[in-house]
């Protein structure tokens, strides 16, 4: 038997700000940890804080999350106990993901969850259909949706008798923290957008794939 770690997280980011506004929920990050120090965080967001639409597979570090100012960020954990041959399913799933070089952010799944609840994108994750496949493979939860369609609230919910803790987690400095927090000009993360929209509204429109996203 093997423990995974789901965390929810209150991000202190402006985009985080306006959406706990628009939805009245305090959580919109959400990542994997596979051990019990909670120092690194599996999930697709951002490489770079200042250069939001250059995003895919990342491993975030405490200090991605209390950056600048800030000296912890709120957080939600769930402890999952998983069998060993579910185990080796999620981490041949996490390698897969961190190996494909064809592996997008699905930006428009996510900025149109709360209208369209969702929809796939060939090879193309976000923070939410990454978790929920994790979660699906753990083999403790009667998934009855596709991946992609699973908000952080519902997995929330989902998760509820998993819950270890809920309040702050401290910042823990890392060796990545000042390449994660360069600067970058406005022209860059302009174009960045513009790219990353113009990939995956090529990969819709040509249909590459059909409907998978992994």
């Amino acid at each position: 038997m093997k423990q995974i770690y789901i965390v929810l997280i209150r991000a202190h980011t402006g985009l985080a700000r306006v959406a706990r506004l628009a939805t009245g929920y305090p959580y919109t990050h959400i990542a994997v940890s596979l051990d019990s120090s909670l120092t690194d965080f599996i999930t697709y967001s951002r490489r770079f804080h200042n250069l939001p639409a250059c995003a895919g597979f990342m491993h975030e570090k405490r200090d991605y999350y209390a950056f600048g100012k800030y000296q912890c960020f709120g957080a939600k954990i769930f402890r999952l106990p998983v069998e060993d041959a579910q185990y080796q399913r999620i981490l041949s799933f996490i390698r897969q993901c961190e190996a494909d070089k064809e592996q997008l952010f699905n930006l428009l799944s996510m900025v149109t969850m709360p209208v369209l609840h969702g929809f796939p994108i060939y090879k193309a994750h976000n923070c939410m259909s990454f978790t929920a496949r994790i979660l699906a493979l753990s083999g403790l939860f009667s998934m009855d949706r596709p991946d992609y369609r699973y908000s952080i609230r519902d997995m929330d919910r989902l998760m509820q008798s998993y819950c270890i803790y809920e309040g702050r987690l401290r910042r823990m400095d890392s060796p990545g923290y000042a390449a994660y927090m360069q600067p970058f000009p406005l022209y860059r993360r302009i174009c960045s957008g513009c790219r990353l929209t113009g990939q995956l509204l090529y990969r819709m429109l040509t249909r590459k794939g059909g409907n998978r996203n992994a």
